[in-house]
């Protein structure tokens, strides 16, 4: 049975390279966490969330899945938002998916996957609220280029839809709702411009009063 004896070698370097740059960094690690971004981001293993925008551990809570997806019956995100929002009181959650995400490629076509179908029918139902914009384009990449940034506001929404984050609001908390991209070739982050801050940005179908 294989003991993957190079991890533990690669973790014992780092620690020690982190001790060695600050001496107290994780004895202040250890005391408590206090970030104030959540990073709802995809799972792929090239888009490593605090890497990204070069912070560290305890700097951001992560929460990762298939094509990050924000999904109303997903108790496990749901729970970390509730987590973020009402006990650690970040005041940033930031959606971020990526250019050529293997989910919303799967999403796109009409091969069956096995159980991951029921989750990117998630992704179906953003390509079907969209479709004459994404059929508009002929060009097979900027479709699919299209439809990972408007999964990305889409989920935007769902959080904000959701009674933890219009709560917080009502509370007269602090707190936006961002969507961001990422471009694995050259490792920059694009702003969606589709910041939310307030439930007046919201529609009153969703709103909460």
């Amino acid at each position: 049975m294989k003991t993957l004896k190079d991890l533990f070698e690669k973790n014992k370097k780092w620690a020690r390279k982190i001790t060695e740059a600050d001496p107290d960094f994780f004895a202040r690690l250890s005391k408590q966490q206090n970030p104030e971004y959540l990073w709802i981001g995809c799972s792929d293993s090239r888009v490593p969330a605090n890497e990204i925008v070069d912070m560290l551990p305890g700097e951001m809570l992560v929460h990762r899945n298939i094509a990050n997806l924000v999904i109303h019956t997903d108790i496990n995100c749901l729970s970390v938002i509730q987590y973020a929002v009402e006990v650690l009181k970040v005041k940033h959650i930031i959606v971020c998916g990526h250019y050529g995400c293997g989910g919303i490629k799967a999403a796109m076509d009409n091969c069956e996957h096995g159980l991951i179908d029921n989750w990117l029918r998630n992704i179906k139902d953003v390509y079907r609220y969209h479709q004459t914009q994404i059929d508009s384009l002929n060009d097979e990449k900027e479709k699919f280029d299209l439809l990972c940034e408007l999964n990305v506001c889409e989920q935007v929404s769902n959080i904000c839809h959701t009674t933890i984050v219009q709560n917080a609001w009502k509370s007269g908390r602090e707190l936006a709702i961002h969507g961001w991209i990422y471009r694995i070739q050259d490792g920059i982050l694009k702003d969606l411009n589709v910041c939310t801050t307030s439930p007046e940005a919201i529609s009153e179908t969703h709103r909460i009063k």
